[in-house]
């Protein structure tokens, strides 16, 4: 690893690579897997069922992480020292002379693997079957404490420190102006880089806006917001157990995360079958070896403690309420992309109280929480829309 410092935060190339000595270890665990009985329902109504679980290690078991890394590497990937502390990221130019800089930013429990398949369409897109006029210079950052940015340790890396962060990435790379897109906990780092670089950020594109219902939007929702409604408490009582435990007390779950690769597996898969549009006719959701991709990169990055300690930290940052979501504006042309099976909608008048210039809301008939990875054509073109009136200025 090249030595880097704060007083020289220059990005500097930094291959992925993982010692044969961690995936021997891996391979050893793997083979002594102790799993626990069948569970006693017939659905997933108890957590990740065992015949799921034991496919997913099935998969684990014959990936080959060599070969992946390798197609990684194909990727120009970096590390800068940021704020004292070193974050890994993907940094591709596109052969477009006009492209518009777009940082991506990802959340949990994926990585920046959700974007691995947008990469190519977005840089090139000429290359792509696509107009030059959509292409993009591309900023790929892991999340601190996840991937292979470096672990925190000590408080504060929360979504507000990120954006900061983020912000002098782009200065480093040359960016004085650019776009931001972001899902999950990236629509929390997104948002509030909008908020707080305004004058440089010239669109923002969310799949997961970040706004709530006011106390007046609960005495009479029409049916579709009641739909809303009602997958949001859905997910708030019966699937952010999750959510719950990793705010109050990632550490002791850490313990297990970084020492267990099945219960790792399960902690994640979990989320990544719960999350997806999981409908066969449609693409299936987040494949399997999707899924192992993503899980064999915490587990060889040991990031599972530092990457639930994210929530302990953002979950003492975001706004209380919806009157606080408002009380801190962003007023850079904004579009989302609604996704059918993301645990966690909108209403696009909850959104304009917040996103002061919201520009389009598409609510799309497929895809889920992780559209990099269920329905990437998809979330390709809606990026490429989202930022065609930015680049003009309009």
């Amino acid at each position: 690893m090249a030595e880097i410092s704060e007083n020289d935060p220059s990005p500097r190339p930094e291959p992925i690579r993982v010692a044969e000595e961690d995936l021997a270890d891996l391979r050893a665990r793997l083979d002594r897997v102790r799993l626990p009985e069948h569970e006693t329902v017939p659905d997933a109504a108890q957590g990740i069922q065992l015949a799921q679980l034991a496919k997913l290690l099935t998969a684990w078991r014959e990936h080959d992480w060599p070969a992946r890394q390798e197609q990684w590497n194909a990727i120009p990937h970096y590390r800068a020292v940021l704020d004292g502390l070193g974050i890994a990221f993907w940094h591709v130019r596109s052969p477009e002379p006009n492209a518009l800089p777009l940082i991506l930013t990802h959340g949990w429990p994926g990585s920046i693997l959700e974007f691995e398949n947008v990469i190519g369409p977005l840089s090139d897109p000429v290359a792509h079957g696509g107009s030059a006029r959509d292409a993009f210079h591309l900023v790929i950052p892991a999340l601190p404490g996840f991937g292979f940015s470096d672990r925190p340790r000590e408080r504060g890396w929360d979504p507000g420190r990120t954006a900061r962060a983020w912000a002098r990435l782009m200065t480093v790379l040359g960016y004085p102006r650019f776009g931001a897109h972001g899902g999950d906990w990236g629509a929390f780092v997104s948002t509030e880089l909008a908020r707080i670089v305004p004058e440089r950020v010239a669109g923002l594109h969310l799949t997961m806006p970040v706004a709530s219902p006011m106390p007046d939007d609960l005495l009479a929702p029409s049916p579709a917001e009641q739909r809303v409604l009602d997958r949001r408490t859905l997910h708030l009582t019966d699937g952010y157990g999750f959510g719950m435990q990793m705010s109050t007390r990632p550490q002791t779950l850490g313990y297990s995360l970084l020492d267990s690769p099945a219960g790792l597996a399960a902690w994640l898969g979990e989320k990544f079958a719960a999350y997806a549009d999981n409908r066969p006719e449609i693409g299936g959701g987040v494949r399997i070896s999707q899924q192992v991709d993503n899980i064999a990169l915490y587990w060889l990055t040991g990031t599972g403690a530092s990457s639930s300690r994210w929530y302990w930290e953002a979950m003492r940052w975001v706004p209380r309420s919806a009157e606080a979501e408002n009380a801190q504006p962003v007023t850079v042309p904004t579009a989302c992309s609604i996704f059918p099976a993301d645990p966690w909608p909108a209403v696009r008048h909850w959104a304009e109280r917040r996103y002061l210039d919201l520009r389009s809301w598409h609510e799309l008939d497929r895809g889920g929480h992780f559209p990099g990875l269920e329905q990437p054509d998809l979330l390709v073109s809606e990026i490429r829309e989202a930022f065609r009136h930015p680049r003009t200025g309009s």
